[in-house]
């Protein structure tokens, strides 16, 4: 008569939680299957790491997805007609150092009229032809032919009324003076010459009608503007002040109605200007190329 359990014996099935694991009593001597054991955990743990690994995929595909998504939809027009405030932050690189560039304009031309403001840069030779040069003017239509000149270093002895006076207390250094004639009209340009700009419009402003210089006659040029009313100017540039008397060969009288009069003494001034200016631009040009 045989002693055992009834039915059959469990099998041991290691996925399966209820499952027993065959086990014999001490009495028949048996010993636990080790090998079954080590093989069973083995397969065990090949199944967890496959589940892991497989895992791993899944989820790396997911985050693939969810930025492409997020790439495309920030692309599309909902997402940018947000407020900036919304908009999701990146940081941009941002540009390092200080862009040089060549230079590509050419400095400023020297001044003109800085050389002939002061007797320091005012150096270029000087005289009534240098200044005046030529036989003849041609202002438009105009032409002026050149007559007597005269130069001194005693500017009272070119000037007449108040000027000598106003000319004296500037310290002029030098007088200049030339005729030019067209048809019965005569025009005297006179040149003051001055160490400083400042004595210059310092002349200028004190300068008053009675500031006259004299006519210069001589040679072709009958005698003008002796006793007879004429036009007179005074102006200034840089350290020169310059004058004209105009008036008529015959000793008439100059009336507001002889147009002809005031175009020629503008004429010469504006010449006196130009010249005094064309001194300052050649020195400034010799200067620039230096």
């Amino acid at each position: 008569m045989s002693y055992g359990q009834g039915g059959p014996q469990s099998q041991w099935d290691p996925w399966k939680p209820n499952s027993q694991q065959p086990w014999t009593s001490g009495d028949d001597g048996r010993t636990p299957d080790w090998a079954a054991l080590a093989e069973a955990s083995e397969t065990r743990n090949k199944r967890r790491r496959l589940f892991f690994i497989g895992g791993g995929v899944l989820a790396t595909v997911a985050i693939g997805t969810a930025v492409a998504m997020a790439v495309v939809s920030a692309s599309g027009s909902d997402e940018a007609n947000k407020p900036t405030s919304s908009l999701p932050a990146a940081d941009l690189p941002s540009a390092s150092g200080t862009p040089s560039f060549a230079p590509t304009s050419a400095p400023p031309p020297l001044d003109p009229k800085e050389f002939v403001a002061s007797k320091a840069k005012d150096t270029a030779p000087n005289g009534p032809d240098l200044l005046f040069p030529g036989t003849q003017l041609t202002m438009g239509s105009a032409v002026y032919k050149k007559g007597p000149k005269a130069d001194s270093t005693n500017c009272t002895t070119g000037v007449q009324g108040t000027l000598p006076k106003v000319l004296t207390a500037n310290d002029c250094t030098r007088l200049m003076r030339i005729t030019y004639t067209k048809d019965n009209i005569a025009v005297t340009v006179g040149v003051a010459v001055f160490d400083t700009e400042a004595q210059a419009l310092k002349v200028k402003s004190q300068a008053d009608k009675k500031s006259i210089v004299k006519a210069l006659t001589g040679g072709d040029v009958k005698a003008f503007c002796d006793g007879a009313i004429c036009r007179s100017t005074t102006n200034s540039y840089g350290r020169y002040a310059y004058f004209t008397i105009t008036g008529f060969t015959d000793g008439k009288d100059v009336t507001t109605k002889d147009t002809a009069v005031f175009t020629a003494g503008d004429d010469l001034a504006e010449f006196a200007f130009q010249r005094i200016r064309q001194r300052g631009e050649a020195q400034a040009s010799a200067a620039a190329a230096n």
